[in-house]
């Protein structure tokens, strides 16, 4: 598709993209911030206007990916995944990813440390259960396996929190039923034996310090 361009107008609809015209005839669309290097007169080859057309992938594949970060974090194979649903091509999607990479939109430990700080202050779960929701978002163990180090103490925070507010529920129950319940409802959000069974008694001491100390107020009302 070799021409002179004859015009370079904006979108109606979009101004953040040009129309450009080779020799009088509409050729291809293209994002305004690829389009400030060009101007009338100026002779294309099909190799330039190859490199205009990837150049403009790349740039609507970066938007995209940006939208689809607008809600929250995602991994790395999230963002690729999204794209390859849209339709871009391997070469596309690597030169998006090396860009956010570069200004840290894309960053799968980042990532990691958000997942985990939202499952434990809204869903806690174990270790267990945490690695197979980020392994399921595509992230590599390594990067798992360094960001959970960071945080050694961060399930034992997690197993109480999750204890406590499912405590209440149980504390009329005897010791035993009361340990078995809750123990039951951590190991099925992945926490392991040993970090269940302290979650458990802290939660028992918890709730039967609360009723020690209501008896109390109300014998010295």
């Amino acid at each position: 598709m070799p021409g002179t361009i004859t015009a370079l107008v904006a979108q109606k609809k979009n101004p953040d993209r040009v129309n450009v015209y080779l020799d009088g005839k509409f050729a291809f669309g293209l994002a305004a911030i690829e389009a400030v290097r060009l101007k009338r007169g100026q002779v294309l080859t099909d190799a330039d206007v190859e490199r205009l057309q990837a150049a403009d992938d790349v740039e609507k594949a970066r938007e995209k990916a940006l939208r689809f970060l607008s809600n929250r974090p995602r991994s790395e194979w999230e963002v690729r995944q999204n794209l390859l649903k849209a339709g871009y091509g391997d070469e596309t999607i690597n030169r998006v990813l090396e860009r956010l990479r570069g200004v840290a939109l894309v960053d799968d430990a980042a990532f990691v440390r958000y997942w985990i700080d939202n499952r434990t202050q809204f869903k806690p779960r174990g270790e267990v259960a945490l690695r197979q929701e980020l392994r399921r978002k595509g992230v590599e163990r390594e990067v798992i396996d360094a960001v959970l180090e960071e945080s050694e103490h961060a399930e034992d925070q997690a197993a109480l929190q999750a204890a406590l507010a499912k405590a209440d529920r149980y504390r009329l129950l005897p010791r035993p039923e009361f340990a078995q319940k809750l123990g039951a409802y951590l190991a099925r959000r992945g926490f392991d034996y040993g970090t269940v069974r302290e979650a458990v008694q802290a939660a028992w001491q918890a709730v039967h310090v609360d009723e020690a100390l209501t008896h109390f107020d109300e014998l010295e009302e």
